[in-house]
């Protein structure tokens, strides 16, 4: 896969496509998770106070990471760094059941997950997406609710969220990163949705036309105004695009990440305080949170400390893997992705090495920010 330009030092980009391209089957169940920026508008609405400081603390859940996880964890950095697990929650359940399909069996996978590494200073970012379908060996973890689950070889990333929630989620990227998560933050299907129309919708542009009719989603190449209908199917597509894989599928999440961060700034929140509202309260309904950012204060603190961060210095890369030779519809970590890893845990710059030659998804640069 390909990050989008950056100027500075920072994560650089993936260049080509290296071997085959291989068509995953199955539908996609994918979510763009956009609670970094969901996190920056409850802390402005936060900032009132009064009743609707109240109300938007009522609306956020929780969950103590730290306490559930302990402390057989990598060790907290002391170089100024952050790094913040960002997952998609695709329920089975409510209004997330008319949004995603499927039966209403009360389930939950997360079939989108980001790292995000906040660099000394706080002043730019870079995120690896982990693609639902790597290969990893999940260890044995004990969910919220107090039940243990046992380590498991060779299964998918994504069933850790499915298994144990995101206790177990955090505690299976530690184990693949070896680096600690100091904060996790979760969004929905319908909150996304509701949070895109919330802010007037999202302009991107499309270079190529996109149709496909899983996600229905049928975009002539050219600039549009995305509702949140739109985005929704737009960051759940894999076959209107690129290889059909999940790695292309990606690519199109992060370029509407970059949008949608971009449509946050530019949304004139200080001018309206009805609209400020609006978007405190449907963000603070859509999050989950770990403990420590579980109250409006607290996020407005976090967020404080990222305001500085623009999308131009925000870059984005995947997980370097290469298809599984016993199975073309996974993917297993390539040795390079210790590279990754061993950069951000040094907050240094990822090596252009480290995503040359590895597999892509065919879909960079058919959404960019308008």
């Amino acid at each position: 896969m390909s990050a989008d330009k950056t100027p500075e030092p920072a994560i650089p980009g993936e260049p080509g496509t290296s071997g085959p391209r291989r068509r995953p089957k199955g539908r996609s169940r994918s979510l763009l998770i956009t609670a970094w920026t969901a996190a920056g508008i409850v802390a402005l609405g936060g900032a009132g106070g009064g009743y609707l400081f109240l109300r938007l603390n009522d609306n956020l859940k929780s969950i103590d990471i730290n306490q559930l996880l302990g402390t057989d964890r990598p060790p907290k950095t002391d170089n100024g760094s952050e790094n913040i697990l960002v997952l998609g929650s695709d329920s089975r359940s409510g209004a997330n059941k008319k949004l995603g399909g499927g039966t209403d069996d009360g389930s939950a996978r997360s079939d989108t997950a980001m790292v995000v590494h906040v660099y000394k200073g706080h002043k730019k970012a870079g995120v690896v997406s982990i693609p639902r379908d790597t290969l990893v060996d999940r260890p044995a973890c004990t969910d919220a609710h107090g039940d243990v689950h046992q380590a498991a070889t060779g299964v998918m990333f994504n069933s850790a969220y499915s298994t144990g929630g995101a206790v177990c989620a955090v505690k299976t990227v530690e184990a693949l990163s070896g680096m600690r998560m100091d904060h996790y933050l979760e969004v929905d299907f319908s909150g996304f949705q509701r949070l895109v129309d919330e802010l007037g919708g999202v302009e991107v542009t499309t270079t190529r036309d996109i149709s496909d009719h899983q996600s229905h989603l049928d975009l002539k190449a050219g600039t549009h105004r995305l509702t949140g209908e739109q985005a929704l199917a737009l960051v759940r597509t894999r076959h209107g695009v690129g290889d059909g894989s999940d790695l292309g599928r990606i690519q199109l999440q992060q370029a509407f990440l970059k949008a949608l961060v971009t449509q946050v700034k530019n949304v004139g929140l200080f001018t309206s305080p009805t609209e400020l509202v609006d978007l405190a309260d449907t963000a603070t309904k859509a999050v989950t949170t770990d403990s420590e950012l579980g109250s409006v204060n607290s996020l407005l603190d976090f967020t404080n400390g990222l305001k500085k961060i623009s999308p131009s210095h925000m870059t984005m890369v995947t997980l370097p893997v290469r298809f599984d030779p016993a199975d073309p519809n996974r993917v297993v970590a390539d040795a390079k992705a210790k590279l990754v890893w061993d950069a951000l845990k040094a907050d240094r710059a990822v090596p252009r090495a480290a995503t040359e030659g590895t597999a892509s998804g065919g879909a960079k640069g058919v959404v960019t920010s308008s």
